[in-house]
């Protein structure tokens, strides 16, 4: 039997124990992110108040954050070839924590702003980070919905960022929202340090053999092959082959795929409500919008990452993509108050929900030399689009054109993300690995992955 058929036949998922502690502390830290970015829309009619702002320089320091999380994301893979999954992990989640503390007691909109756009760079680095290391140990045949268990933790934190900023603002301030945003410090940190592994890849790659067989030994898990050059690798390395022959045209294809997805989740979570009060619609507060937006997401995660796994990604965010368009131009027909909330739910499947699959899509079509790269550069340029989004929706508030306008530019984003995750060809390493899978003897549980 060869290396490939081997590795097919042996793998196997850790611990179940150990699956999930992995999943909760990296979904922990992702709940903190989610908290992080949806924190600063609960203060805004505070900042405003106490600093005298303008919804312009509102908007700039909103952006800010979004320039350090593109920032963060592109470097991390240069920083997680060094560091290694796990350090890259507590530094960005310490990175960013501390931040917070910083803007709770910034002085003024200008340290404020600085201290916004530092943090975005432990935001950035985080998710990649936490993509990379939970589609490594997770099972072969539960990849994406073990991944969108980890990832539902971004919408519970932006519901948990309204849920407080109600009874928390108006009593305490909007500085106590901050210093709660610090909370990983305590809560992550310690936890993580204590019990999180180190990637097997990552040690594999550097040529630390004898620790990674230890910690596999340890784990109960399988240690990955040797890559060819591993103990040769350059710090762009990973980049490079990203965009090598094989992986070139669907590198290009999942960015945009991964811009479409991020301009309309910040589009639309930028200026839903407000499209919503210029159109009269019968919907109540923002908080409602909020939960059912979110819950929808999760929801649409939860059953889009099990379709993932028995289908493959590539037809479900296709799918995810469809409906995100449909019900985006289905909410300018001014539907009926109760089809407003299924709408919702569905879009924040079809936006928030989707770009949770196109994570998981992107870990798995790059081999393991440039899993945190491919990830972090398919981010990075996705955070283009989440700058973009609110601007865009602003300047066709501005113009005057009728609010249905709105809802058409994101259902077409929508739709040219739709095309390109279509267009995105089967890579060549899982190529490799299907061809070994199918060698492999009688019995051999096969990972259905053939349309990734």
């Amino acid at each position: 039997m060869n290396k490939s058929v081997n590795a097919a036949v042996n793998e196997k998922a850790p611990p179940r124990q150990t699956l999930w502690m992995i999943v909760a502390l990296c979904g922990l830290a992702v709940t903190f992110d989610g908290y992080d970015l949806v924190v600063f829309g609960t203060t805004v009619p505070a900042l405003m108040e106490e600093w005298q702002i303008s919804p312009a320089e509102v908007g700039t320091l909103a952006s800010l954050a979004l320039v350090g999380m593109l920032i963060g994301a592109l470097l991390v893979g240069t920083l997680t070839d060094i560091l290694g999954r796990r350090k890259m992990l507590l530094l960005s989640v310490t990175w960013f924590s501390v931040s917070m503390v910083l803007c709770a007691i910034a002085p003024s909109p200008e340290l404020f702003g600085l201290f916004r756009l530092l943090g975005g760079l432990g935001l950035g680095g985080l998710m990649p980070t936490a993509a990379a290391l939970v589609i490594e140990y997770a099972p072969p045949a539960r990849r994406n919905v073990t991944y969108a268990v980890t990832q539902s933790g971004y919408a519970l934190g932006g519901i948990l960022a309204a849920a407080l900023a109600i009874p928390l603002i108006p009593a305490a301030g909007w500085r106590v929202m901050y210093l709660i945003g610090a909370a990983p410090l305590l809560l992550v940190v310690p936890l993580a340090y204590r019990l999180l592994p180190e990637s097997l890849e990552y040690l594999v790659l550097r040529g630390r053999h004898d620790e990674a067989l230890a910690l596999a030994d340890r784990m109960g898990v399988p240690l990955p092959e040797s890559q060819t050059g591993s103990g040769k690798r350059k710090w762009y390395s990973g980049v490079r082959e990203l965009v090598t022959e094989g992986h070139r045209a669907g590198t290009g294809l999942l960015w945009v795929a991964c811009f479409c997805a991020l301009l309309t989740v910040y589009g639309l979570g930028t200026w839903l409500p407000q499209i919503m009060r210029q159109a009269q619609f019968p919907l109540g507060s923002a908080l409602t919008f909020l939960l059912v937006f979110n819950l929808g997401s999760i929801v649409g995660s939860l059953v889009g990452g099990r379709a993932a796994d028995r289908f493959g990604s590539k037809p479900v965010v296709t799918v995810s993509f469809l409906l995100g368009a449909v019900s985006i131009v289905l909410l300018a027909t001014r539907p009926s108050t109760w089809a407003i909330y299924l709408l919702l739910a569905v879009a924040g499947h079809g936006t928030i929900g989707t770009q949770n699959l196109i994570n998981a899509y992107v870990t798995r079509y790059y081999p393991a030399t440039a899993r945190s790269t491919g990830i972090g550069w398919a981010l990075g340029i996705g955070r283009l689009g989440a700058i973009l989004g609110p601007t865009i929706g602003g300047l066709i508030i501005d113009s005057g054109a009728s609010w249905q306008w709105n809802f058409y530019l994101f259902a077409a984003v929508a739709a040219v993300g739709l095309v390109a995750a279509g267009l995105v060809p089967l890579s060549p390493s899982l190529t490799a690995d299907h061809a070994a899978r199918r060698q492999a003897p009688t019995g051999t549980p096969a990972l259905k992955e053939s349309t990734l």
